[in-house]
């Protein structure tokens, strides 16, 4: 066979290996709720929680326009009833960066009960808030509050793990890049397949407190 040949069956496997992926990661679009209303959670046993996931947080602790969509979106939910508490998850590596503490004050300045805010400051990746929130706080099931990019892979993690979720989509104030989080989505998702099936990641299974 020749080089080329060689190159375009090499380049012709990754190109079915994402597809595949792609379309495992995709299987639980069904579950992504794009309507408030259209989330029913009146069977689900108490407590009925949101899960938000981190995203960047400015110097001056601002939430970032992504960031503030999700919150927001979990706020309504908390607002309508649909959900009693509200687990935060993100980054918080480092003293001067802290998405959990940003997200538990935008909260509970807007009207959210602080004993109804659970915060997990342990949550660096996708995988790792989903896992947590199983794990280390206790969840059956849960509402996962992200923008429509990310809920796919999102709740394909938290089902393969074992979570029962459902995604509510915040893209009510947001303009989604769609060029940019596409490309960025397609890595993530094999990263998401890889960690799941072949090479999973080290995460942090403590200080966390189950949710009653």
């Amino acid at each position: 066979m020749s080089r080329y040949r060689f190159l375009l069956v090499v380049i012709l496997i990754i190109a079915l290996s994402l597809l595949y992926v792609h379309g495992q990661v995709h299987g639980y679009d069904d579950r992504i709720v794009t309507n408030i209303n259209g989330l029913d959670t009146r069977d689900w046993p108490n407590p009925r929680v949101a899960v938000v996931f981190g995203a960047s947080v400015y110097g001056n602790g601002a939430l970032s326009p992504i960031l503030a969509d999700r919150v927001e979106t979990a706020i309504e939910l908390y607002r309508a009833h649909k959900v009693d508490r509200i687990l935060v998850s993100g980054d918080a590596r480092h003293p001067s960066y802290n998405e959990p503490k940003a997200m538990y004050e935008y909260l509970t300045n807007h009207a959210v009960a602080p004993k109804d805010v659970i915060v997990d400051t342990s949550g660096r990746s996708t995988y790792e808030t989903c896992l947590r929130a199983k794990e280390v706080f206790g969840l059956k099931r849960a509402v996962l509050v992200s923008q429509g990019f990310h809920l796919s892979r999102a709740l394909y993690i938290a089902n393969q793990l074992g979570l029962d979720a459902v995604g509510m989509a915040g893209d009510m104030r947001t303009e989604q890049k769609i060029d940019y989080q596409g490309i960025r989505e397609w890595a993530a998702e094999l990263k998401a397949y890889l960690n799941l099936h072949f090479i999973p990641p080290t995460a942090s299974l403590e200080d966390g407190k189950i949710i009653r």
